[in-house]
């Protein structure tokens, strides 16, 4: 997807500060952070929701799982506990149309979320 905000922070048109990449995922710090850690994980292949998503995607999506504890891992976030969250759709809050999970952590997540 040339217009896509992630497809080109994949490429390397658009700069991020990544924090995490594998050939399957890229983790970059949120532009907005709404936790002192908020990483966004992505695959490098669009996607554009977890709807979209069908059973070929299947090993990507674990792989996802894995950055996201991987990330929560280097960011010392582990042991204390953090959260990852998806939004698909505008009601949900998804504002860029691509895959991506929220890895937020660093401070004490209220319950129910939204």
């Amino acid at each position: 997807m040339s217009d896509c905000l992630f497809c080109k922070i994949v490429s390397g048109e658009i700069p991020a500060k990544v924090v995490y990449e594998d050939e399957h995922c890229l983790g970059f710090d949120d532009i907005n952070p709404q936790a002192p850690v908020h990483v966004l994980v992505i695959p490098r292949k669009h996607v554009v929701s977890l709807s979209d998503a069908d059973a070929a995607d299947a090993e990507l999506l674990g792989r996802l799982c894995l950055a996201c504890a991987a990330v929560a891992a280097q960011k010392g976030i582990a042991e204390d506990g953090y959260r990852v969250v998806t939004n698909k759709g505008e009601k949900a809050g998804q504002s860029v149309f691509h895959l991506h999970l929220h890895v937020l952590g660093g401070r004490r997540m209220a319950w129910p979320p939204g």
